[in-house]
């Protein structure tokens, strides 16, 4: 299919997608609600099993990173002026959010903001995406560039390692400053290290500092690992779509380069629908309580985009080029084959 044939495709969707981003009060409160109340509570079970039961801990660690993602999908849907009609009340939930997801309210929304604009755009790939260079920058490299390339595109790095990099480095300091938001930026991260550390630091002066600190590692770096790999899946798969800006469109890089992760009705719930993600780029103000009647409503939607499930997925681990020839992701395998070829 032609760019051309998707974006006219995309356009008419737009119409259909203005009555699925009706924002309900009680669909909100409720959410929260759900989302909050078993964090908490599975999180304090969690410091009380580490002294008992180191099996029962890290179950309980990873049923509660999953409620952190559906939390976080919460603090994502502030920042793209969803969620809740009254922008007071979005940045103050936002806020709490980011309390929980230790990201920055504002400084994460905007970065991500930029990510949406330039979603695919080969110009910006520093900002809001996985590393990825294309098979002619990689070809063009000296060798240690290529092996450290290399290293930072093994699974190990970029789903365990990075995450810890993310968090540690990236979100602890106000890395990606666009004009527009500097001093809101700046804020937004200092905030956020204040009450974050400051908050940890209080819990452990009050209770077991072993186990308050056990108990938030365990559940922030399992969220993270989460975080990034649906990042990964949504952005990284085979028929994806990746252009110079003087090619790129933006209606054509959300149904094209943005995958629908369908995964079973309860892993959609503890991740926030997130996996509906052609639609959320296409149309971000859709609140995340709405992706799922929406897809079920428009099943054509999916037309254009690229469908998978979890056992598929899991192959994208090995896409590591974007090779811009024949439009698709290859494998380092691949781009030897046809660098032995030429």
């Amino acid at each position: 299919m032609s760019d051309i044939e998707i974006k006219a495709f995309a356009k008419e969707m737009m119409a259909t997608l203005q009555k699925y981003k009706q924002m309900s009060y009680k669909k909100a409160i409720w959410q929260m609600c759900n989302s909050m109340i078993p964090f908490v509570g599975i999180w304090i079970a969690m410091y009380w099993a580490f002294s008992y039961n180191i099996f029962l801990f890290f179950g309980l660690g990873i049923i509660n990173s999953f409620f952190l993602v559906r939390i976080f999908i919460i603090q994502h849907d502030c920042g793209h002026h969803s969620f809740v009609k009254s922008k007071k009340w979005r940045d103050a939930i936002g806020f709490l959010c980011s309390i929980f997801s230790a990201m920055p309210y504002e400084y994460w929304a905007d970065a991500h903001a930029f990510h949406h604009n330039h979603n695919g755009k080969l110009e910006t790939r520093a900002i809001g995406d996985i590393n990825t260079l294309t098979v002619k920058e990689y070809q063009e490299m000296g060798t240690w560039d290529r092996v450290k390339y290399q290293i930072f595109r093994f699974p190990i790095v970029t789903f365990f390692i990075g995450p810890i990099i993310y968090f540690i480095r990236n979100m602890r300091l106000p890395l990606v400053i666009l004009d527009s938001n500097k001093s809101r930026a700046y804020k937004s991260v200092i905030i956020n290290n204040i009450v974050v550390i400051g908050g940890i630091v209080a819990l452990c002066l009050l209770f077991d500092w072993k186990a308050i600190l056990a108990t938030y590692v365990t559940v922030l770096y399992l969220f993270s690992i989460i975080a990034i790999w649906f990042f990964y899946v949504q952005h990284q798969h085979e028929d994806g779509y990746k252009r110079w800006e003087n090619d790129w469109d933006h209606f054509v890089s959300a149904v094209k380069g943005s995958t629908y992760y369908k995964l079973p009705a309860l892993v959609n719930w503890l991740t926030g629908n997130i996996g509906v993600h052609h639609i959320h780029h296409l149309y971000s103000a859709i609140p995340n309580y709405n992706l799922i009647k929406c897809i079920k409503e428009n099943p054509q939607f999916s037309k254009y985009t690229t469908v998978i499930g979890f056992w598929e997925s899991l192959k994208y681990m090995n896409h590591k080029l974007w090779d811009e020839e024949s439009q698709r992701m290859i494998t380092f395998r691949e781009y030897s084959k046809l660098h032995k070829a030429a």
